[in-house]
């Protein structure tokens, strides 16, 4: 299991980390599936100890550990990583968890953070004891963080506190002298994480209870949470509205309507179905003809032109009789022919009707057949 990890100041691509095989691994994000290098760590047995916490200087030079021992130990990057460069053996509580370890900016202050309840600052440039120590700070849970300020005066930590007995709290002492300059109330549950950002001089909180808060100051903080404070709030636009109004529909109740407006719907369908264009009532049967269209024999004129050529077609088969039947009409009133050739043609003589010829007229049965 990993126990933490830290990214080199200096080189962005690297960073290490610390797992429970009692291994510090540098790592390259380039070539994330192979590690760069593998630093042991081992008490003062010589057996192998777990390192909880692991951090890179502010200048990239030295590698830290805190281990489950008690002991802190320094590693050079710029040497083999057999043994440390600088260790205290007796740093925490054997069996403790140190939570945290952090450098100062000026490169020679280590704090820790330590499982046994206690706030450590060491001077690298003499790493047999701490400079100072703070007691009696809580703390329940393996990640509690501490951290010097921008400006390197101060070193700041969060306490612990069981559900319901108190609040949690933000801690600053004095780099110098290790006083309480001031403290924080954060919320009622404990404080884990905490972070003094440098550039925008803001602090921001991680409780036990899921809730992050941000601290900044108005004139020195910059941007941050100041970018939200802009912003005014917006007021809520309230409606004008009239209490206890009665809406009056004077139309709602029957005796109130007119006698138009009942059943409206139900006699307009019934006018629509009278009126043939908007039902779409086929057209009737003519009887009699109108406007060009004829009754008989059909609805167009050629079925009635040519129902009336098979009705009122006369018997032609003997055409001489048919010719003879118009001769008196002809002579009598002469129009086309005759008046032109009057004096030049001889008199017409026709060939009289044989007995033969007489026999020969179609029988009445096939004459009434020809007329239907």
């Amino acid at each position: 299991m990993l126990h933490g990890g830290c990214w080199n100041p200096r080189v962005k691509e690297e960073f290490i980390t610390c797992s429970d095989d009692g291994t510090v691994r540098k790592w390259d994000f380039n070539q994330a599936h192979k590690q760069l290098q593998v630093i042991k760590f081992k008490g003062r047995n010589g057996k192998k100890t777990v390192p909880t916490c692991c951090v890179y200087s502010r200048d990239g030079k030295l590698i830290g550990g805190a281990c489950r021992d008690g002991s802190i130990q320094l590693w050079d990057v710029q040497k083999q990583f057999i043994r440390p460069s600088l260790q205290c053996p007796t740093a925490h509580g054997v069996g403790t968890d140190t939570s945290c370890l952090t450098f100062s900016f000026d490169h020679n202050l280590l704090g820790s953070r330590g499982g046994d309840d206690t706030l450590k600052l060491w001077d690298i440039r003499n790493f047999r004891k701490p400079v100072n120590v703070a007691t009696d700070l809580s703390s329940f849970y393996t990640m509690t963080d501490c951290m010097f300020s921008p400006d390197n005066k101060m070193l700041i930590t969060g306490i612990s506190v069981r559900k319901d007995e108190g609040y949690g709290k933000l801690l600053f002492y004095d780099k110098d002298t290790f006083d309480k300059v001031s403290e924080i109330q954060v919320t009622n549950s404990s404080v884990v994480r905490c972070l003094w950002h440098p550039k925008l001089n803001q602090i921001v909180v991680g409780c036990a209870n899921g809730q992050v808060k941000m601290y900044y100051h108005p004139d020195k903080s910059h941007k941050g949470a100041k970018l939200c404070l802009v912003k005014k709030k917006r007021k809520v636009k309230e409606l004008e509205f009239v209490a206890n109004q009665h809406v009056i529909t004077p139309h709602t109740l029957r005796m109130y309507r007119n006698d138009s407006s009942i059943g409206t719907a139900y006699k307009k369908g019934l006018k629509d179905r009278m009126d043939p264009v908007k039902s779409r009532k086929p057209e009737a049967p003519l009887t009699e003809g109108t406007g060009g269209r004829v009754i008989e024999g059909g609805r167009t004129l050629s079925s009635y032109v040519s129902k009336m050529i098979a009705v009122n077609k006369f018997d032609d088969s003997n055409p001489r009789e048919a010719i003879l039947k118009h001769a008196k009409e002809a002579a009598e009133n002469p129009y086309w022919i005759a008046p032109a050739y009057a004096k030049s043609q001889p008199t017409p003589i026709f060939q009289e009707v044989s007995d033969e010829e007489e026999s020969d007229e179609p029988t009445t049965s096939k004459k009434q057949k020809l007329g239907t």
